[in-house]
């Protein structure tokens, strides 16, 4: 097996790489600029007993997509899954970003989910998966999130119409959506980040937040060739965070 993870030497991405790692996967592992991270994360994809590959590129642009694919199709002739975590944490109010940032958010968030299909859609065969990473900031309006909530928003309609379009291959396309795993994205816009995970945690029906480990079950799930039916739908994963009145 081989999959791509985009953002995939920190955070969710990373415990989605050890995951399939554990499998015995090829992990290609997109990451943008964090070299010491990417060490970390191929040492610990290499301990679960996978073979990695580190993929260092931007994806703001499509130039940086392309540049991707290319590296992708260079060592490898098939893929069999594509998870797409990479975001740009960009803290900002709607009436206040910058254009041009918002536009590369856009980019890395969302539209780079659709160009990799596009340009790795020759290595994707019966019953190969595409995944998107998400969260309820893409339907509800979160302080300071609007880089990241309104591309994911747009990132899950894709997630629909790519679905509709790769299902008479076999080829399935699914998002997952978390409540908020305390990540170095969600460090950066949130000064507060470690308080306020503290009382997410304390109000939760679970009693604790989603890990990084959470989520990577859910796609790990997602992959049996039992989930074949199961595409263009969004999962949650939240411990009951989202449902409860309180």
């Amino acid at each position: 097996m081989t999959i791509l993870v985009t953002g995939g030497s920190k955070g969710i991405g990373r415990g989605i790489a050890e995951r399939f790692a554990a499998d015995g996967a090829h992990v290609l592992v997109n990451y943008s600029s964090d070299d010491a991270a990417a060490a970390e994360a191929a040492a610990a994809i290499e301990a679960k007993g996978g073979k990695v590959t580190l993929l260092k590129g931007d994806l703001g642009d499509a130039a940086g997509v392309a540049a991707l694919a290319e590296r992708v199709r260079d060592v490898t002739s098939r893929l069999d899954q594509i998870v797409h975590c990479a975001v740009r944490p960009l803290a900002v109010s709607p009436l206040e970003v910058d254009l041009a940032d918002f536009d590369q958010a856009v980019w890395i968030n969302a539209t780079a989910l659709l160009a990799l299909v596009q340009q790795l859609q020759p290595l994707l065969v019966d019953g190969s998966s595409v995944y998107y990473i998400s969260s309820r900031g893409s339907k509800l309006a979160v302080r300071n999130y609007v880089a990241i909530g309104a591309p994911k928003a747009m990132a899950e309609s894709l997630v629909r119409y790519l679905a509709v379009d790769l299902a008479p291959r076999g080829i399935r396309v699914n998002t997952v959506s978390c409540s908020g795993v305390l990540t170095d994205a969600i460090r950066a816009i949130r000064p507060n980040a470690e308080e306020r995970a503290a009382r997410m945690a304390a109000a939760s029906p679970s009693g604790r937040n989603v890990t990084p480990e959470d989520v990577a079950a859910v796609v790990h799930h997602l992959a049996s060739p039992d989930m074949a039916m199961v595409t263009g739908r969004e999962v949650f994963v939240d411990g009951g965070m989202y449902t409860a009145a309180d």
